[in-house]
């Protein structure tokens, strides 16, 4: 009896180390981003720099990047080999809705990514696109409507510590960067991070939203309004910040 026990354990265990071997190789397999960097609007310096951190990002976090500046490359075939679709600064021209290239197909590709479980990871100027399309502004959380003159130093408080994009960050960060203001900030976003007015000039008393995560429409989408200055990506805490939600919105 005390045999067969001791096999039956010793069964066991293998079952169980060969199950908790297997888990993790699920993890293992490359996140699959798609940088977008195509802009029509006002261009960012920071947006080269941007697309060379990520890449040597890549690397280190376990994501497989692919770049593009041609809207051409959202269609649904292409979007289903995805995971994450990364858009960096993608500006358009608010006054002119013939700058804007999520149109016809395009914006159904978008959309049935998003529907289908994709994540979306926004930076900054990733807000400032698309005014014409009400639902680009739903999905994102807010458009852009103004900043203060220049990039003064400012006070980001980490509103939510344990969010992956947020963890292990200072609850109190003082950065240069250009500071957006919304208009149409979605309050029910799971806020992550704020900004100090005082800190940046600004009259008003409330902490303006920096940083936020939402689940829409089937997918997740995190938005970061910081990243307009290049050297926001030799920061340390901007790419964890950055490398963080991308893994939220690969639900890794």
């Amino acid at each position: 009896m005390k045999v067969w026990r001791g096999l039956a354990l010793v069964i066991s265990a293998v079952f169980s180390f060969a199950a908790a071997s297997a888990a993790p190789a699920a993890d293992r397999k490359p996140v699959r981003v798609l940088v977008y960097s195509g802009s029509t609007g006002y261009r960012h310096a920071s947006i080269e720099p941007g697309v060379a951190a990520i890449k040597a990002m890549a690397g280190r976090e376990g994501f497989s990047v692919t770049t593009s500046e041609d809207p051409a490359v959202f269609t649904d075939a292409n979007l289903k080999n995805v995971d994450v679709l990364l858009l960096l600064s993608n500006s358009t021209n608010p006054k002119d809705p013939a700058s804007e290239w999520f149109v016809g197909e395009r914006r159904t590709a978008l959309q049935n990514f998003v529907h289908r479980g994709g994540g979306v990871v926004g930076v900054h100027a990733a807000s400032d696109s698309h005014y014409s399309w009400p639902w680009y502004g739903q999905m994102i959380g807010g458009h852009f409507a103004r900043h203060p003159k220049g990039t003064p130093e400012g006070e980001v408080r980490i509103f939510d510590p344990k969010h992956p994009s947020t963890q292990g960050l200072p609850t109190f960060m003082r950065r240069v960067d250009e500071w957006y203001y919304f208009d149409d900030y979605d309050p029910r976003s799971h806020l992550l991070a704020t900004v100090d007015p005082a800190s940046i000039g600004e009259a008003d008393a409330n902490p303006n939203p920096v940083s936020w995560a939402r689940e829409f429409e089937g997918g997740r989408v995190f938005y970061t309004a910081l990243g307009h200055t290049p050297e926001a990506y030799q920061d340390a805490n901007f790419l964890k910040h950055l490398a963080g939600g991308v893994r939220w919105a690969a639900k890794r």
